[in-house]
């Protein structure tokens, strides 16, 4: 038997035991009851086998699908516990009957296990396990290292040099917070390139929002001195910025310099707006984040809430799915695990129950990070204070989501019904392309189900083979690309990511285009295909639809499906263009100097005020390119090559 498990790089091996076993159970009720010995007897054959040692198990069904996840600190006492099935809950007596075989990787340690549970969990999303399913990146502030910082939003991985500060909640809260930095510090936001190849000072500087390193209104020492208050804003000293600005406005009144003391007091002003925008914020508190946990009706809410150097980052909602009778200390500890997977921990986690496993979740933490966290829960002060404020932000949460799902549960009905489907949709995905005369064509899926827009599974595609402005050729190349790609990985109907509806934007042209196309990969049975064409002049409310054994037909104007199904119409629409504009966008930013090696922005910025566009440098001579400071005979033969 060979074992898998962590080599000293950190790569993960695994490995097949035993061929499958034939599943044989019977169902009642929706849950297995009686004989399930097919998937006892899997699992006994596996655990003859096992060691003692710590390692994570994955049980796998009939389609080789992940059923679930596990750690397991002995791993033959801990999947020998799953054969003792009247101790188990319904759910994983299901999950037994189901299993049809088994993988493992042993690790070191059981922390070492927690770890790539966790990991492997939010990869293969099992349906047994616990899940978080909001798990998107955060935002932070970026402060560039660079004679002349910038200042920026960033969000994904930390490649760049830099300071980086937060996490925030929102895109929102950061675009506010640099707003306000910029009114309080005067710090530059624009691009290296763009700093690099300035003349004259920019808008920023004419509304009071910058300095203007660029063109040497502040030099290097005295934009060092900006960077230095920012960091102790950062580091929770904003109340004695504050006071050394008010003695600094005071003391320019005094000497009548009443231009100076102006701006000293819009600086005080976006100082103050700036903390008082942090909702609450708490002394003493440094680096921690606040967890509380809201049940209700066999459905939770976590509310976490950011606080860095004492001042409120902002917070998020998320629903974690998971059975029923899930306790709250399980669904928390299992939380964190996959919360923190691929984000900052703070070095204090202040949580509404106690967690399942504290100890080793702590340990976990710690190992991932570097420095000792602590998990607590409090009972009494200031810190048990935040924990009841975030648990009624949770409880309000959890309330107008259960209003949103049982709306939007009478919605997808009304969807199923209009359309002849079996049941309540699942997902729902809506396409829609967009370009200008044939360039930059873009196609964008949104999806869309119970708990409404499903943004982490949005699509976009780069339209290549298509011909310009031919809308029936690129409506089929995005649904040919996205079939083929699913059934190439294995997906078929029943899958969780295999869609019940297809919903296009556009007429009877684009509907029989998409229809000969899922013929042609053999799906046109597995899904619901409709298209919805816009009204006569575009008019919303006579929109046709156009789906399989019915004419084109419309529905009343007040029809709240119609309604429905136009927002999920408006919601592809709007990502699509969002796509093509970036594309487009990123086409214009870019120069043509940009493309020829060894040219950085020193011989970028001589080139263009020498010859004043790009244009004139693709055109220029080889002479001319060599009367240039800073270009040497054999980078002008470079540029010159490049373009000729």
């Amino acid at each position: 038997m060979i074992w898998g498990g962590l080599n000293p790089k950190g790569a993960i091996a695994s490995c097949q035991m035993l061929p499958p076993v034939l599943l044989l159970f019977i169902m009642q009720d929706d849950n297995p009851v009686g004989i399930i010995e097919a998937g006892i007897k899997t699992i006994r054959a596996y655990v003859k086998n096992l060691p003692e040692t710590a390692g994570v198990y994955r049980m796998l069904g009939e389609k080789d699908e992940v059923l679930y996840v596990g750690k397991a600190k002995a791993l033959k006492r801990r999947v020998n516990s799953y054969t003792l099935v009247d101790k188990l809950p319904v759910r994983l007596q299901r999950m037994v009957a189901q299993t049809i075989k088994m993988e493992f990787v042993h690790t070191h340690t059981e922390v070492e296990a927690l770890l790539l549970e966790s990991n492997l969990i939010k990869k293969l999303k099992p349906r047994y396990n616990i899940l978080l399913r909001d798990d998107k990146s955060f935002p932070y502030i970026l402060i560039t290292k660079h004679d002349f910082p910038q200042i920026s939003k960033h969000r994904g991985v930390k490649t760049q040099k830099g300071e980086y500060f937060g996490p925030f909640a929102s895109a929102g809260n950061v675009n506010r917070t640099i707003t306000m930095l910029q009114r309080a510090f005067l710090l530059r936001n624009c691009t290296d390139s763009n700093f690099a190849s300035r003349q004259r000072p920019c808008l920023q500087y004419h509304i009071k929002r910058c300095t203007a390193p660029c063109v040497g209104y502040a030099s290097k020492e005295e934009y060092a001195e900006q960077i230095r208050e920012v960091m102790e804003f950062f580091s929770g000293q904003s109340r004695a910025l504050q006071e050394r600005f008010s003695q600094k406005m005071q003391e320019a009144s005094a000497e009548e310099n009443f231009e100076s003391a102006a701006e000293y007091r819009d600086r005080i002003r976006a100082l103050s707006s700036l903390h008082s925008a942090q909702d609450i914020n708490v002394e003493g508190l440094k680096d921690a984040d606040v967890v509380a946990l809201v049940q209700q009706s066999g459905r939770s809410c976590i509310q976490v809430f950011f606080f860095r150097a004492g001042q409120n980052y902002g917070n998020n909602s998320y629903f974690p799915r998971h059975a029923e009778d899930e306790p709250p200390e399980k669904i928390l500890g299992v939380f964190m695990a996959q919360f923190y997977e691929n984000k900052p921990v703070p070095k204090e986690i202040i949580a509404s129950h106690a967690v399942e496993e504290k100890a080793l979740l702590e340990e976990a933490l710690g190992f991932k990070t570097g420095h000792k966290i602590e998990i607590n829960t409090p009972q009494r002060g200031m810190r048990r204070r935040l924990v009841e404020f975030a648990l009624r932000n949770a409880e309000e949460a959890l309330k107008r989501q259960m209003i949103a799902q049982t709306s939007q549960g009478k919605l997808l009905d009304g969807v199923a019904e209009l359309f002849g489907l079996e049941g309540r949709p699942q997902r729902i995905e809506v396409y829609d392309n967009s370009h200008i005369s044939g360039t930059n064509m873009v196609g964008g899926m949104i999806v869309a189900g119970p708990d409404g827009f499903i943004k982490n599974s949005y699509r976009k595609f780069n339209i290549k083979n298509a011909a310009a402005s031919d809308d029936y050729a690129m409506m089929r190349e995005v649904l040919e690309r996205r079939f083929s790609r699913a059934l190439k990985e294995g997906k078929s109907k029943g899958d969780e990511d295999w869609p019940d509806v297809l919903l296009i934007d556009g007429g009877l042209g684009q509907y029989n285009a998409v229809k000969d196309m899922l013929e042609e990969c053999g799906v046109v049975d597995d899904v619901t295909l409709v298209a919805i064409s816009k009204g006569p002049d575009r008019h919303a409310g006579r929109e046709k639809f156009f789906i399989e054994g019915r004419f084109g037909f419309q529905l009343p104007i007040n029809d709240p499906v119609l309604h429905y199904l136009q927002r999920l119409r408006d919601e592809a629409h709007r990502f699509a263009i969002g796509a093509h504009r970036t594309r487009r966008k990123n086409e214009q930013n870019v120069s043509a100097l940009d493309t020829v090696p060894g040219i950085g922005a020193k011989r970028k910025k001589a080139l263009l005020l020498y010859f004043g566009s790009a244009k004139a440098v693709e055109e220029a001579g080889l002479p001319d390119l060599q009367k240039i400071d800073g270009i040497s005979a054999a980078v002008a033969q470079k540029i010159y090559d490049h373009f000729h």
